[in-house]
């Protein structure tokens, strides 16, 4: 197979099992899934049984790596001191049970300031990644996505970097988020030379070994919009021809590919959208 692997954020809506026919359905080769509801800390109970099961399709459909996608209410750099330790409870599920599923990490979004200074913020997310590492399996990854920049710290590699730097763990990694790093003006353009100096951005911040995956999905807004819309392959910003010269590019090309993308029919990432990637990958 060609690098790079594709694949799709995945519905587990109706457990396990459901994931991985709906991933056979769009042709992913590797997915992300959610823990449980996006919009809630709670995080799926899962039963012995269920992930046996769930091992072994895997296995059978050569579907691999597999990461779980935390929830969306997130904010480990809260000033609130309830939002901040349910933050941190919720990760450390979703890795205890990310180390139960034998699955390869837990992305998540780091969190926000609220309007509060951004350098304190920064330095309590590092105290709660700290503590989270600490009391959870040593199996269990926990991978750090670049932000849009709305109103979120983690927008550019320099702040990654950072927050990797001071944790020094090797549970630690990281995710490029290609819309994400549009619209926070990351990157303006995706022209070979630009991304060349993306990815050099990237390596010398955090270094490529410790990047784990990409979110390949197109922008609705502009670059140094700092707003996070996504928009399927071919609409909105990036163009196909942009992702074509990443693809290109060797160190972007050596990781998985995940789609989070709208999905031409509004019911979340397709085929039609994994099939341009292929056709794509299929042409170089």
């Amino acid at each position: 197979m060609k690098n790079p692997k594709l694949g799709a954020h995945i519905s587990a809506s109706g457990g396990l099992g459901k994931s991985i026919q709906r991933a056979e359905e769009v042709g992913a080769e590797c997915i992300q899934i959610f823990a449980g509801s996006p919009r809630r800390y709670e995080v799926a109970s899962i039963g012995e049984k269920e992930k046996n099961y769930f091992q072994g399709e895997l296995q059978e459909k050569r579907i691999y790596p597999v990461y779980i996608h935390a929830s969306y209410l997130l904010n480990l750099a809260s000033e609130n001191r309830y939002i901040k330790e349910r933050s941190l409870e919720s990760v450390k599920e979703s890795l205890k049970l990310c180390s139960f599923l034998g699955l390869q990490g837990v992305v998540y979004h780091p969190g926000s300031p609220k309007g509060g200074d951004k350098n304190m913020a920064i330095e309590r997310e590092i105290e709660c990644i700290k503590k989270i590492l600490k009391e959870t399996p040593e199996d269990a990854i926990l991978v750090i996505e670049n932000t849009a920049g709305e109103k979120k710290i983690g927008t550019n590699p320099k702040e990654v970097g950072y927050i990797f730097k001071e944790v020094r763990s090797s549970r630690l990694k990281v995710c490029i988020d290609t819309a994400h790093s549009l619209e926070s003006g990351n990157i303006k353009e995706f022209k070979d030379e630009q991304i060349k100096q993306w990815m050099n951005d990237w390596n010398n911040e955090v270094g490529l070994e410790n990047i784990s995956l990409f979110h390949i999905n197109y922008s609705q807004t502009k670059a140094e919009s700092r707003h996070d819309r996504h928009a399927n392959l071919g609409e909105g910003y990036i163009g196909l021809s942009g992702l074509k010269n990443l693809m290109r590019n060797k160190n972007a090309s050596r990781f998985p590919w995940i789609i989070e993308v709208p999905g031409f029919d509004g019911k979340g990432p397709d085929k039609k959208n994994l099939d341009i990637l292929k056709e794509m990958r299929e042409s170089l």
